[in-house]
């Protein structure tokens, strides 16, 4: 961050506590009582905690741009390629043969399910940002044509990839804690899944039958093409729109796969430092898969079916305008999260906490939270408060169930109470046409259950593993 290098935080944790909680309260003021819209609201409120903390005035500004800048540059190319991905599954009539083909062999009753399931194997090596845009046209047409609130499909697939992004291997959250509590990633990935699948089924897909119940959300359209009841012409085969789906999820897997056997000590030493080794890792970062994945689409999806390079191009430019309003905002959520972080807010709290001598595997948990609520990033609370209490965790001589347990529980401390700060928040608002207060009652709440259920699960495996 653009920090001077001299300046260090005066304030307490009181005082930073209390401005952390007024300027969540000023932006719910302002966005939903107010109807302000989200961007200005969080540039606003950034600038008055920046200042409020004692950041220097000469260094608001900088700092302001830095955490909007990260966070586009990590939201923007995902989004804009994974938007453009969408448009041409959607336009191509493959949205709706996918989900005619999932209704077909699963029901209409199990379609929640099944989009949940596909979801979780899908995440297993992409990221919650990509993941979510590539699957959103999928989303969408099985909820119309099924009927119902779009809730009832929505939450089990968002649900899915955030379990998946927070809890299991490759991901790199659960996989720097690992090398924090020096745990073996092979342990981590089979207790990770023993506890997150459960996770989804009670804090995700039960969630979502009770609360689209209560909330009937419409189908809106997305990425700048309204679907319709009538069947595609010319549309591609099942086998290709799964082909185009599973494509980015096995490049993916060549960075975040070799980078886990690497880490692990599987590979042979040295191979990290081979060009083949390098290459297959650019080809697995996820902007790099994706734009292969959009190349690929346009042929399989477009030039195939015989469409004109034009149509194709006007379909893909149109689909980056409805994901502008998304990008704006995800970047304006990331520089309140950047203030915050900044700010020493979310490092003050944990310094507290951990002066406490509560037992690890809750400390870990409550100062994950606390950062989670601080700064946004669940990657960031995660791996900060994993590094926290690593020389505690190293010194108790815990087996490898227990270390495995443990970074789950650190895990579920960083997924809790999702609010403006974080990227999924507005995502997932904005994809979805859900108002603030809604998100809050959905998307915040669901991020909250995952967390205590996960955190549930992982007290439980260690507690069973204290006993071998």
């Amino acid at each position: 961050m653009p920090l001077p290098d001299d300046w260090s935080q005066s304030l307490t944790a009181g005082p930073l506590l209390a401005i952390a909680a007024g300027a969540i309260l000023l932006l719910l003021l302002l966005i939903i009582k107010l109807k302000l819209h989200a961007f200005p609201s969080l540039i606003i409120v950034s600038l008055l905690t920046a200042v409020a903390t004692g950041i220097p005035i000469t260094s608001v500004v900088p700092v302001m741009l830095s955490g909007f800048g990260s966070t586009l540059a990590s939201v923007a190319l995902l989004v804009g390629l994974g938007a453009m991905l969408g448009a041409l599954i959607q336009y191509s009539g493959g949205a709706q043969v996918l989900a005619n083909k999932l209704i077909t062999v699963f029901g209409e009753k199990r379609a929640p399910i099944a989009l949940g399931v596909a979801s979780m194997l899908f995440g297993f090596p992409i990221f919650f940002d990509a993941g979510l845009v590539v699957m959103l046209p999928i989303v969408f047409s099985v909820a119309r044509w099924v009927g119902g609130s779009l809730l009832y499909y929505g939450i089990p697939v968002v649900g899915a990839f955030s379990v998946m992004h927070v809890f299991v291997p490759p991901h790199p959250g659960p996989v720097s804690a690992a090398a924090f509590f020096e745990t073996n990633v092979g342990t981590l990935l089979l207790v990770s899944l023993l506890i997150a699948v459960p996770t989804w089924y009670l804090a995700v897909y039960l969630f979502s039958k009770l609360v689209a119940q209560r909330i009937n959300l419409p189908v809106p359209s997305l990425l700048g093409y309204e679907e319709t009841q009538e069947d595609p012409t010319n549309p591609p085969s099942f086998g290709t729109v799964l082909f185009v789906l599973l494509l980015p999820m096995a490049l993916i897997f060549f960075n975040t796969g070799l980078n886990t056997l690497a880490t692990g000590g599987v590979l042979p030493e040295g191979s990290a430092n081979q060009t083949w080794f390098q290459v297959l890792r650019l080809l697995g970062e996820t902007p790099v898969a994706l734009l292969i994945t959009c190349l690929v689409a346009m042929y399989l999806l477009g030039f195939k079916r015989q469409d004109q390079a034009a149509g194709l191009q006007k379909i893909m430019d149109g689909a980056l305008p409805a994901v502008c309003s998304v990008i704006l905002i995800t970047g304006a959520g990331g520089m309140f999260g950047g203030v915050l972080r900044s700010s020493g807010i979310g490092n003050a709290l944990a310094d507290v906490l951990g002066d406490l001598g509560v037992p690890l595997i809750f400390a870990g948990f409550m100062i994950a939270a606390i950062l989670r609520v601080a700064q946004g990033s669940a990657t960031v609370a995660l791996t900060t408060a994993a590094g926290l209490i690593a020389p505690g965790v190293l010194a108790a001589n815990y087996n490898s169930i227990q270390l495995a347990a443990l970074v789950v529980s650190v895990a579920a401390g960083s997924v809790v109470l999702s609010h403006f700060n974080d990227s999924g928040f507005w995502l997932v608002s904005r994809f979805f046409r859900m108002d603030e207060k809604t998100t809050l009652k959905t998307w915040t709440v669901m991020e909250t259950l995952i967390g205590i259920t996960g955190f549930a699960g992982a007290l439980a495996v260690f507690g069973a593993a204290s006993l071998l």
